[in-house]
């Protein structure tokens, strides 16, 4: 097997990029990759140079790949080494540039190395090291890879990092109703009390998928993206120009919430499904309206995800007021390899004692959450977090 460098997915056939292993994930398949790419969301210009490894066989196919970045900077990752930074800093050495396989603004578990087989999965690293020495990188850091992945990379020495999510877990309901059965009676009137506020203040709610955005209704959507931000005097990292492509190539992996109050759009949320999973990305409002974005962002996506028998709902990174509205803190997590040694043994250390931090957490999170303790879905390990930092 050949390894080589790709500094633009355009250099690869993007049927020949999707029969890969694991780039059945929406972040993962080349339309939404190159989409970033071609409307200038994630390019050398804005601190993301793409390096992607492809490995091929002898006779020329595509045998695996991992999406790979050369980083200027932190932002747009979800993963905050900051302190990493200026640590190098203040001791007189660059820590950018530095590698990084990741989705560009996406914090959503999945495959990085798109390979089946330990010996792809091996040339893919492999390329990945000799890669970060050419070039002097400070280090190679995975994103929010999924479990296999985790573990092969940890059996490769590269040190793990874990953090909290919130997701919701489809337990065969049948119905929104259903799925609060399980709530005690006060969390169950709380959370009907939300949407009972949203429906009676004139707003009205309906779910468009990809195919049904023209070229208007994708500017209502990235204009109300793009106010959020500014309200918090931000630019969005996204431009009009990717979700008018988003729509355009990827139609069926598309969903958008939206909000009318007397006929006129104000608020919205956009979401990706992929074959088992819905996932929340972006959310975008005119103004604050109580409680209209647990309505959009979570309590819709729900429906959605019972009505189309989805067995996932992944809405976003961070929000432990998730907790309280049925979702399930879950562990992911990221890998690191320093070049400096030094370095590698002073963040190993915070890292243990941060994991052991975090771990408590999944812990206590088991019981901030909403359901009759007798109805917690079994699929939630509430010792999860005592293993975990039973591994240390």
């Amino acid at each position: 097997m050949e390894a080589r460098i790709a500094r633009s997915l355009g250099e690869v056939d993007a049927a020949e990029w999707n029969a890969l292993p694991g780039a059945e994930c929406p972040f993962l398949r080349h339309e939404f990759l190159r989409a970033l790419e071609t409307t200038g969301c994630a390019t050398p210009e804005t601190g993301w140079d793409a390096h992607h490894v492809l490995l091929r066989s002898g006779d020329g196919r595509l045998v695996g790949a991992l999406p790979l970045y050369l980083k200027s900077h932190s932002w747009g990752e979800f993963v905050f080494d900051f302190p990493w930074a200026e640590a190098y800093h203040r001791a007189g050495l660059p820590y950018y540039p530095r590698l990084v396989s990741a989705v560009p603004f996406t914090p959503a578990t999945g495959p990085r190395l798109l390979a089946d087989g330990e010996t792809a999965r091996s040339a893919l690293l492999e390329a990945v090291r000799a890669l970060r020495l050419a070039l002097d990188a400070s280090s190679l850091h995975v994103l929010f890879p999924n479990d296999r992945d985790r573990r092969y990379l940890e059996s490769e020495r590269l040190m793990t990092r874990l953090d909290c999510q919130y997701h919701w877990r489809n337990e065969g309901y049948r119905s929104f109703d259903d799925f609060l059965a399980g709530f005690t009676a006060e969390k169950r009137k709380k959370l009907r009390r939300e949407r009972r506020r949203v429906a009676e203040s004139g707003i009205t709610c309906r779910t468009l998928r990809g195919g049904e955005l023209d070229e208007a209704m994708i500017e209502v959507i990235f204009r109300l993206h793009a106010a959020t931000f500014a309200r918090h005097g931000n630019a969005p990292y996204l431009n009009h120009a990717f979700f008018a492509e988003l729509a355009r190539r990827m139609p069926d992996s598309l969903v958008v919430e939206l909000a009318s109050l007397d006929g006129q759009p104000v608020a919205c949320a956009i979401l990706l499904r992929g074959a088992d999973t819905l996932y929340g990305r972006y959310w975008g409002a005119s103004a604050d309206f109580h409680s209209l974005h647990f309505e959009l962002c979570y309590y819709r996506g729900i429906e959605y995800c019972i009505r189309e028998g989805l067995s996932r709902f992944e809405p976003g990174t961070q929000g432990e007021h998730k907790l309280l509205r049925g979702f399930l803190p879950t562990p992911v997590w990221s890998m690191h390899e320093i070049a400096d040694p030094r370095f590698a043994a002073a963040i190993g250390d915070w890292l243990g004692r941060e994991r052991a931090r975090r771990a408590g957490w999944l812990v206590q999170a088991a019981g901030h959450l909403p359901f009759r303790r007798a109805d917690i879905p079994a699929r939630l390990d509430i010792n999860v977090g005592n293993r975990l930092a039973a591994e240390d």
